[in-house]
C-alpha cells in the first residue's frame, strides 16, 4: 500500500530529507481536477514514488493513485481544499533536492535540481534565474495545444536524472 503524504500542521521536508540509495523512477502529475483518466495506473505502476503537484481538488480522486505500489506525495493547488497538503516540499533524492509546488514560480532556490511545479495545464521546461523550472502537463483539461501528460523524473544513485514529459 502506498503512503498518501497528507501534511496536516507539520513539514513533510523534513520526513524525505533523507537520500535514496537506488535508482528511482518517479512519475510527477498534475492538475487531475477529480478525474484519473483509466489509462493512468497502469501507466504509472512502475514508479517508485508519485509527485502530484496539486490541483487533486476532491482528496478522494487519489484513491486509485494511493492504492499503487509507489509512494504517493501531495502538493496543495488552487483548486484543492484548503490547508489539505503543504504550499510547497523539498524533497531529497539520491542527493539532490526538488522543489514541488503548483503555481508558476518568478524564480528558482539554486540549492535544488530543478523547482517542479504544475497550475498552467501544459509542459514547460524553462532556465529562469536560479535554475530550472519543469512542468508535467496536465492530467485533465490541458491547454495550449497539448495532450494530457505526466512526466518520469528518473534519479540515478550516482545523481544524475533526466526529465521524459508522456502522453496518455
Amino acid at each position: 500500500m502506498a503512503l498518501l503524504s497528507i501534511a496536516t500542521g507539520f513539514s513533510l521536508s523534513s520526513f524525505y530529507a533523507n537520500p535514496m540509495s537506488e535508482n528511482l523512477k518517479i512519475a510527477v502529475i498534475s492538475d487531475t481536477h477529480n478525474r484519473i483518466p483509466e489509462n493512468l495506473p497502469e501507466a504509472i505502476e512502475s514508479a517508485v514514488e508519485i509527485w502530484h503537484l496539486g490541483d487533486v481538488c476532491q482528496p478522494e480522486t487519489l484513491g486509485v493513485l494511493d492504492a499503487l505500489p509507489g509512494s504517493l506525495t501531495v502538493v496543495q493547488g488552487n483548486n484543492d481544499p484548503y490547508f489539505l497538503w503543504e504550499d510547497n516540499l523539498v524533497l531529497k533524492r539520491n542527493g539532490l533536492r526538488f522543489q514541488l509546488q503548483h503555481l508558476p514560480p518568478r524564480d528558482v532556490d539554486p540549492t535544488v535540481a530543478a523547482l517542479l511545479f504544475g497550475h498552467m495545464h501544459y509542459p514547460i521546461r524553462e532556465q529562469l534565474p536560479g535554475g530550472l523550472a519543469l512542468n508535467p502537463g496536465a492530467i485533465t483539461g490541458p491547454r495550449n495545444r497539448s495532450a494530457s501528460s505526466f512526466a518520469w523524473l528518473s534519479i540515478s544513485i550516482d545523481g544524475s536524472w533526466t526529465w521524459e514529459v508522456q502522453k496518455i
